[in-house]
């Protein structure tokens, strides 16, 4: 099989809409021929532009550099690439990230106002805020680097610092985060060391009003 037949037939395999990396086809392609990586990306771009120009695979469309997906014919026009999945994998895959804000409460139940702003917290983040404007995304850094040991605890810790800053209209708020922690198997221990180390007193608080209501169930 040549190069360009093994990424047409990498390419037609993927789900129309699914973001294709042209690094992954490069490292896939480099196992399967036992080449270099370096020598596999360049056969890449060269093989893409060939089936891109020749129309080879009709619907093939490149997102941005390094970045293509398959389109298909919608009763609304064309489809575009999945945003949620270019986000997941920028910023959230694998245990590198997690949603956060005002949306997270709401999901959660503690407001009903369902903000525009969508906010990640992100290890690609650094420094400060920062709009995607490319995916519509806003990411922060975490309080600490996330880790899949870490992340559901830092989630829950970020909801808890923002319980007096937010438009907290549930009658039980923290009856809610109790249930919430139970439910994921949160341990109160972690998230009082994880709050004491890298939050402010007033989360610990909003912890420890959490905790009286570990026995609540709804």
């Amino acid at each position: 099989m040549t190069y360009t037949a093994y990424i047409q037939d990498y390419i037609g395999k993927q789900a129309q809409g699914e973001p294709v990396y042209t690094e992954r086809i490069a490292a896939d392609m480099a196992a399967a021929f036992g080449i270099p990586e370096k020598k596999a990306a360049a056969a890449v771009a060269v093989a893409l532009k060939r089936l891109m120009d020749g129309g080879k695979i009709p619907d093939l469309r490149c997102f941005q550099k390094g970045i293509y997906y398959r389109t298909a014919i919608t009763p609304f026009g064309e489809m575009g690439i999945s945003k949620e999945k270019l986000i997941a994998n920028k910023y959230l895959l694998p245990d590198k990230g997690y949603e956060t804000g005002l949306r997270l409460l709401h999901h959660m139940g503690l407001t009903t106002q369902m903000p525009a702003e969508y906010l990640l917290a992100t290890n690609a983040a650094h420094d400060c805020i920062r709009y995607d404007e490319k995916l519509g995304v806003s990411i922060c850094p975490p309080k600490v680097p996330v880790s899949a040991g870490n992340k559901a605890y830092l989630q829950t810790l970020d909801a808890l610092d923002l319980l007096e800053k937010a438009p907290i209209d549930a009658k039980a708020p923290h009856a809610i985060l109790a249930d919430h922690i139970r439910r994921n198997g949160l341990e109160y221990e972690t998230l009082l060391f994880l709050a004491d180390r890298y939050y402010n007193r007033k989360t610990v608080l909003q912890l420890a009003h959490t905790a009286g209501q570990k026995e609540v169930s709804f």
